[in-house]
């Protein structure tokens, strides 16, 4: 769904306007190769955030993990109330 409100934007980066003034005309053009660059350009910086994102919840799970140990919890129906 993101793809459908990136792709405008993508297309209209692709595009070169110029203008004529001594004949009154204005020129777009769309050209691939500017496109393509920017199209890897999106799908690098996606890459590296997603990776960022990875390291960030491994990182904090790491934390977590350190922090809390190793705990064994009795999670049985019949397991006594706890005496504290």
């Amino acid at each position: 769904m993101r793809a459908f409100i990136i792709l405008p934007v993508l297309l209209l980066a692709a595009c070169q306007v110029s203008k004529d003034s001594n004949n009154d005309s204005i020129t777009v053009e769309y050209n691939q190769d500017v496109a393509e660059n920017a199209a890897a350009d999106v799908a690098n910086t996606a890459g590296n955030i997603a990776s960022d994102i990875g390291n960030d919840v491994e990182r904090t799970g790491d934390k977590v993990q350190n922090e809390v140990g190793d705990v064994d919890v009795d999670v049985s129906r019949n397991a006594p109330a706890n005496s504290n």
